[in-house]
Parts: C-alpha cells; sequence; structure tokens
C-alpha cells in the first residue's frame, strides 16, 4: 500500500493566490529528484513564501515530462501556468540553472483543488 503522505512545496504570494482560486492548474518544476516521487492521484501541500502558516492542498492530476522549461511552457495556454505569454520559461532561470535544466529535465505538474 502507497503512502500518500502529501508532498510540500512553497509558492510566492502570486502563484500561490492563482493555485488556490483554480485559475492556475500547472504547476512547472525541475523534474528533481523530490518532484521525481510525484504520483498522479496524489496530494501536494502548497505553502506561502514567506508565512509558510498559510497552505492549502491539491491533487495531482497530471505529469508531464519535458526536455526544458521553454518545451514545458510551450506546452500549455499561459493561462493554465499563472502567465501571460510563452516566453515566461526565461523567469525560471531565477530559480534554477541551465546545469539543473540539462540534468533532471522539467515537470509540468496539473493540478485540481480538492
Amino acid at each position: 500500500m502507497t503512502d500518500h503522505k502529501a508532498h510540500e512545496m512553497r509558492l510566492h504570494p502570486d502563484p500561490f493566490e492563482m493555485i488556490r482560486n483554480g485559475s492556475k492548474t500547472v504547476e512547472v518544476r525541475l523534474n528533481d529528484e523530490k518532484r521525481q516521487l510525484i504520483q498522479i492521484g496524489e496530494t501536494i501541500e502548497f505553502s506561502l513564501r514567506p508565512e509558510p502558516t498559510e497552505r492549502f492542498a491539491v491533487e495531482v492530476v497530471g505529469l508531464d515530462t519535458f526536455k526544458s522549461f521553454k518545451d514545458a511552457y510551450s506546452a500549455y495556454p499561459p493561462t493554465e501556468y499563472g502567465g501571460k505569454d510563452k516566453e515566461e520559461w526565461k523567469l525560471m532561470y531565477k530559480y534554477y540553472t541551465p546545469e539543473e535544466e540539462a540534468k533532471y529535465g522539467v515537470l509540468g505538474i496539473r493540478l485540481r483543488k480538492i
């Protein structure tokens, strides 16, 4: 029997609110060791940066793997990842290096509010 402990991730205020209100349905992350453990049907508990006392949970309804952030952002309409245009993948390099991207690839996590 699998352990359905919620995965934990932190979000900045804007994406936190967009996922909480249901307008953002895809979270794009580096597909590192932590993210490789996520399975469809499990839950992710998001906490607010920098005040982690605010939190909520979502269900993982889909997982899409990509070679790059550019590929991931090209695969979804911008509204699904909380963006305005397809060039926003470049902003991911504030959080991750091109070397990490090349090593791990990218994960699109499709979410549903619960």
